[in-house]
Formats: structure tokens, sequence, C-alpha cells
């Protein structure tokens, strides 16, 4: 079966670009639909122009005015185009990372990476102002067990799973592999198993299955302050 993989939001009616029969690039979206214009803005912002795109919010003239400017929308994703025009997405731009040595981290590439893991359910890469990126990873239930009897491991709970130095050995091998797609500045230096997996039941993963990231930042910031060696220090 052949998929096309594409790309597009509710106010861009949804397809703005999709792969093409004739050239697949697998990673990209592909090129921009017929009577669409996209373009990377300087901060790497993907901005789109079209019929296609939407009027505005309903009754909310302000984030209309922000996301449509100059004819453009805004879409808040980052992303590149490369010489045929195709799309690659690399993330949100409300999400990256800035760490206290300045660096710009778009945690999306290394969280997709490092979710390819068998025994990996999410992972939320952390740093900001911090001195190198972090992550949280919940280990997924289900597939655990298989994993580790594959491995010749003992059986174990999720908990026990967290501690124990094979599994861990195992997570610090696929945060390397996550790594290899960016410079040493922007990749995972420390991680930190947690027990409790983000679902939409918990109230961690939105009903698209998205991680709700600034409420895993507030409710587990003893952990990520505990992963740094202790809190942020302003100043």
């Amino acid at each position: 079966m052949t998929i096309l993989e594409g790309y597009g939001l509710t106010e861009t009616c949804a397809p703005s670009a999709v792969n093409r029969p004739s050239l697949i690039k697998i990673g990209t979206v592909g090129a921009p639909y017929p009577g669409v214009t996209i373009r990377i803005d300087d901060d790497g912002e993907i901005l789109i122009k079209g019929d296609h795109v939407f009027r505005g919010y309903r009754d909310n003239a302000e984030e209309t005015a922000k996301a449509l400017q100059d004819g453009w929308f805004h879409t808040g994703d980052l992303g590149s185009l490369d010489n045929d025009g195709y799309l690659r997405i690399t993330g949100r731009k409300k999400e990256i990372i800035v760490t206290a040595g300045g660096k710009n981290v778009a945690p999306a590439v290394l969280e997709d990476r490092f979710r390819g893991h068998p025994i990996v359910s999410q992972v939320v890469c952390v740093g900001d102002k911090r001195p190198f990126i972090g992550a949280l990873v919940t280990l997924d239930a289900e597939m655990l067990p298989g994993w580790l009897k594959s491995h010749d491991l003992p059986a174990m709970s999720v908990a026990e799973a967290a501690e124990n130095p094979s599994v861990l050995a195992a997570l610090d091998r696929a945060a390397n592999r996550a790594n290899e797609a960016v410079s040493r500045a922007e990749s995972i230096r420390k991680i930190k198993v947690l027990t409790t997996d983000f679902t939409e039941t918990n109230g961690y993963l939105t009903p698209s299955l998205k991680v709700k990231r600034a409420l895993v930042l507030k409710d587990f910031k003893e952990v990520i302050d505990d992963l740094y060696g202790g809190p942020l220090t302003e100043g």
C-alpha cells in the first residue's frame, strides 16, 4: 500500500501539502497543493497563503490578528523546504527550548526518534534555561513484558523497570540514537524514567494523544529539578 504523507490544519481547510506518487520523500509532508504557497519565516515558522486559508477565528479578533499577517497564515509549526519544495516539519514554535547557553532546541525531533524504542511510551524533553537537554521518559506497560522476555530479563513491574540497570542502559542507547539527528548542543544528556505514563485518562494527553507539555512541566517540576541537581535559579 502506498502511503502519501501530507500536511494541513483546520485553519487551512485541511490539506496544504502532500507527497506525490512520482516523488515520495519519507520524512517530509510533500510539496504545496496547486494554489497554495508555503514559505519559511526568519525564525523557522511555516507560513501559508492561498484561497483555502480561513478568514479568522470566530469572535476573536486578537487571535486572528496574530495568525493572519500580510496575507500569510502563521501556523505555529516549524519546518524547512528542500530544493524540490518539499516541506519537512521539525516542531512547534511554542515548544522551543532555549538552554542557558542560548541554544534553541526543537524537541519534536528528539522525542519522535526516542519514542521509536519498543518500551518507550512518551518522551518530554526539558532544559529551558538549563545547561543541557534532559528528557522525562515513560514506559509502555504492554510492551515491557515481551521486551524483557526477548532480552532474557526477568519479569518486573514498570516501577522496577524504571530503576533496572539493563533497562536504563537500553534507554540510554535509544537516547544516543535520537541524538544522532541533532548537534551536540541539542542532544539529550540525561534522562529520568517516570513510573506514571501520560494518558488521556490522567489528563496528560489531549484527545488527539498529544502530550500536554505545560502540565507535565508543572506537575513534574521536582523531578526536573532533581534531574539538574536543583531548582532553576534566576539571575
